[in-house]
């Protein structure tokens, strides 16, 4: 299969998560919301779900930036939302890939991405960013919390910011780890 190298200003948004573990769907709910927006033309969003697999694949075909949507865990309180450049703060670590297609994780999938890219024309994104949102709650349950269900349209208003400023190259706001996005 022949994959594309990067295309200059591609932009994917990759909402992730399982909507089946409550706030877990936050990144599956807030690229839905994005699919009503205008979307700048370098722009992509998918709903990813739990198919980290096929996310890795996906970046294949060639992306200049990749944005993470999931719930995340930082500390803060719940419906804190967060945007994390993870070379800068430290967000995603690397570690050896493993290749279960329903479970993986996302500094899983940019190993395996890794993997993927070694000895072919493709490369992984130049620039990774998390869009994140402290979660109440992920247990069994479909259905946001209330304070992660009202973060959504920052989150929203957060990634359409990215995907302007990112297409001029300017360097998007971002939190260090436990910090709100501004």
């Amino acid at each position: 299969m022949n994959r594309l190298p990067h295309s200059s200003d591609r932009t994917l948004v990759a909402g992730v998560g399982n909507i089946f573990l409550g706030d877990d769907g936050f990144g599956v709910e807030t690229v839905r919301r994005l699919a009503d927006e205008r979307l700048p033309e370098h722009a992509e969003v998918v709903d990813i779900g739990v198919r980290g697999l096929h996310l890795a694949y996906q970046l294949l075909d060639g992306y200049d930036t990749l944005v993470l949507v999931d719930a995340t865990a930082r500390g803060g309180a719940p419906g804190t939302v967060y945007l994390i450049e993870p070379d800068a703060a430290g967000g995603i670590e690397s570690q050896d890939a493993l290749l279960d297609g329903h479970r993986m994780s996302p500094d899983a999938v940019l190993s395996l991405l890794e993997t993927l890219c070694s000895g072919t024309d493709a490369s992984p994104p130049r620039r990774t960013l998390v869009v994140g949102c402290e979660p109440a709650c992920v247990e069994e349950g479909i259905g946001l919390s209330p304070p992660v269900a009202a973060a959504v349209p920052e989150a929203v208003r957060l990634i359409m910011g990215v995907l302007r400023d990112g297409k001029q190259g300017s360097p998007a706001p971002r939190a260090a780890v436990g910090e709100a996005a501004k």
